[in-house]
């Protein structure tokens, strides 16, 4: 079982899963990345930046 790595919530997915998919938890909000599905890894998912028209 995977659990949330900000609350150790165990995590549930939906069966259409894919790599790179940002998860969200149910229990606390915090956004997860599917970094693999065979064997299934999450991660905290990246914070998104502003580029100031960069």
């Amino acid at each position: 079982m995977t659990t949330c790595l900000e609350c150790d919530a165990p995590l549930t997915f939906p069966p259409d899963l894919i790599d790179g998919e940002i998860i969200p938890c149910a229990d606390c909000g915090a956004e997860l990345e599917v970094l693999s599905l065979s064997p299934l890894q999450v991660g905290l998912a990246p914070a998104v930046q502003e580029d100031w028209g960069e």
